[in-house]
């Protein structure tokens, strides 16, 4: 899916993206890990293992794993459903520090959530937030999730949030 206001495409994870994943997750391992836990060295020393392993996971239908993709074919970030079982799945996110604060982490939210409903059936999405992250809890708020509880972070308290899919 493209989103024309940022010149990059949302694609479902394949994998040719391994060494662009990678290059991401490395070149924005600090901003990442002032946001959420860091994922430490062996993620990034043993990727390849890493990256088989979530497409495996992708082919059983247990989550559905994104990218998305500026017209240099780099990834600039990466929107994934994880654990779809029931007609729901918890949605995750992680955008370039270059790219934040302007409007790609909400734009590919909302894309997502066209794909999960049209594309995957899904009735229902969940999400969370640090309590520490205004930013990550904005995007949420604006593409209509609605906070429905608290939850424990790495980084302390935070919010859990709901989305349905369904008309209403």
């Amino acid at each position: 899916m493209y989103l024309p206001d940022y010149d990059v495409t949302l694609e479902p994870l394949g994998a040719d993206h391994a060494d662009a994943v990678l290059a991401f997750e490395q070149e924005n391992r600090q901003y990442f890990a002032s946001w959420i836990w860091d994922r430490g060295d062996e993620f990034f020393t043993d990727y390849a293992t890493r990256h088989a392993a979530l497409l495996a996971e992708q082919e059983a239908g247990v989550c559905r794993f994104h990218v998305l993709v500026d017209n240099t074919g780099a990834v600039v970030g990466r929107v994934n459903l994880m654990d779809l079982e029931n007609g729901s799945a918890e949605l995750g996110y992680r955008i370039a520090e270059k790219w934040a604060g302007k409007g790609l982490a909400t734009a590919a939210v909302r894309a997502l959530i066209e794909v999960a409903r049209t594309e995957y059936g899904l009735k229902a999405l969940t999400a969370g937030a640090s309590n520490h992250n205004g930013a990550s809890q904005a995007v949420l708020t604006r593409t209509g999730f609605r906070p429905v509880g608290s939850s424990s972070t790495d980084l302390g308290p935070g919010t859990k949030y709901e989305l349905s899919l369904e008309s209403e």
